[in-house]
């Protein structure tokens, strides 16, 4: 039986420390379930196979347990995103980019970024259109590929950098979501999208 959550995710009712740390180790294993099964859905479908109900069945969870973690099919997506970025960032903090300069430790993310994304690309195509179609709930996609673009290039993380620096990495990244959404569309090759992100970072980048 499924436990009721309230707002903040935790069960309800009283209960040991001990017993709330593995209830909230539960709950973050049944999240991920539920992640992990959208993301598979879509990679074989698109946004289109992320139904609620067969999310839920494939997770082994109640359909309602679903909704009370994500309220939305955008919610849904939003994590998977997140999954996505997560991923990355640890593959970067395992093998730092070596390039001596910030358009080259830019490039050397997102370009990681392209073929991680590439190797799945009925999933990438549905985070990228869910990205642009999304109106009433906020993907996270671009804001954090540019913080990662911060913190790779200048060592600064988004609260301590300026004005002109966030612009400039979110351009960037801006710049990396059309050319993603090229290539799923099959309209460039994936040197092509090099070369265009390359000349993109060395313009936007080039004096920080």
């Amino acid at each position: 039986m499924e436990h009721d959550l309230t707002p903040d995710g935790l069960t309800s009712g009283g209960s040991s420390p001990d017993g709330q740390g593995a209830r909230s180790r539960s709950q973050h294993q049944r999240r991920k379930r539920i992640v992990q099964a959208a993301a598979a859905l879509a990679s074989r479908g698109g946004v289109e196979a992320m139904q609620m109900r067969t999310v839920a069945e494939r997770a082994g969870v109640a359909l309602g347990t679903l909704y009370r973690y994500f309220p939305s099919k955008m919610d849904l997506v939003v994590a998977v995103v997140g999954e996505e970025i997560d991923l990355l960032e640890s593959s970067i903090e395992r093998r730092p980019p070596s390039a001596a300069t910030p358009p080259g430790r830019a490039v050397d993310v997102l370009m990681r970024a392209t073929r991680g994304l590439m190797r799945e690309p009925e999933l990438a195509d549905a985070l990228i259109r869910s990205l642009i179609l999304a109106d009433d709930v906020e993907i996270p996609l671009g804001d954090r590929m540019a913080g990662l673009l911060l913190r790779v290039s200048t060592g600064t993380t988004p609260e301590q950098a300026t004005e002109e620096q966030l612009a400039l990495a979110g351009s960037l990244a801006s710049v990396w979501v059309q050319e993603l959404l090229e290539i799923l569309r099959g309209r460039r090759t994936h040197d092509q999208i090099q070369r265009r992100i390359e000349l993109a970072a060395d313009r936007l980048l080039a004096g920080l």
